[in-house]
């Protein structure tokens, strides 16, 4: 019985990430957005899990990205075009009856085919053990996925076309080289794990400022932070 728990804390990521889409287009991107950290934590469970138990599989990797394309790729997807379609309202009334225009939020959804991708690699690249190559689903989906919040204290959030430079941007950063650390920590001895408790005390002093709202900044310092690491170990 014990093999089959980390593939049920798949499925309830699964099971999440696709409540997370009815909410999102409900038009209830809060609700949507909170979920994202719902599917995030079964997402570490399941692997936790796992390798508690030693019940590690083929089977339970393949559903594992099944899973992360719905909740990581195609919720924030959602969301983000739920998002778009509002930001559109902003724009000129005569950009808005331009039948080209109507259809940009619908890039949103170049986020699940990026993130597909970026799974499937993860899956083969012996590299990425204890570092991450391209920005992971999760970092992703949380900054794509709480842009509405933080447009409450960043304004040009709700800028469409703003919104729509960070989607590419962001789905593009997927699938690059760059190098990443992980969070995971093998033990918690300081000196090896000063990138990672920096980037904790970043993300409580964020958290504190911004709520819920920081979450995209966090990840951007989490990007910026593994840039200034990749600098000092050249």
């Amino acid at each position: 019985m014990k093999k089959h728990i980390p593939n049920i804390l798949t499925c309830c990521n699964l099971f999440t990430g696709c409540i997370s889409i009815v909410m999102a287009l409900r038009g209830n991107l809060e609700m949507a957005s909170l979920l994202l950290f719902v599917c995030a934590s079964f997402d570490f469970l399941d692997g936790f899990t796992a390798r508690m138990l030693k019940v590690k599989s083929d089977i339970g990797v393949d559903m594992d990205s099944l899973a992360d394309v719905f909740s990581f790729g195609g919720a924030p997807a959602m969301i983000l075009f739920v998002w778009m379609e509002q930001c559109l309202t902003n724009l000129p009334p005569y950009l808005q009856e331009m039948g080209v225009i109507q259809l940009l939020p619908f890039l949103a959804f170049i986020v699940p085919g990026f993130s597909a991708v970026r799974l499937a690699r993860f899956n083969h690249d012996d590299r990425q053990v204890n570092e991450f190559h391209g920005l992971p689903t999760p970092a992703n989906a949380l900054f794509l996925g709480f842009l509405h919040y933080s447009a409450d204290t960043i304004p040009f959030l709700s800028n469409f076309w703003v919104v729509l430079a960070l989607t590419v941007l962001f789905s593009l950063l997927l699938v690059t080289d760059i190098p990443m650390f992980s969070l995971k920590f093998k033990n918690l001895n300081f000196k090896e794990n000063l990138t990672r408790y920096i980037f904790l005390l970043i993300s409580l002093i964020l958290i504190i400022i911004f709520e819920l709202g920081a979450f995209p900044i966090i990840i951007l310092s989490y990007i910026l932070l593994s840039f200034v690491m990749n600098l000092i170990k050249k």
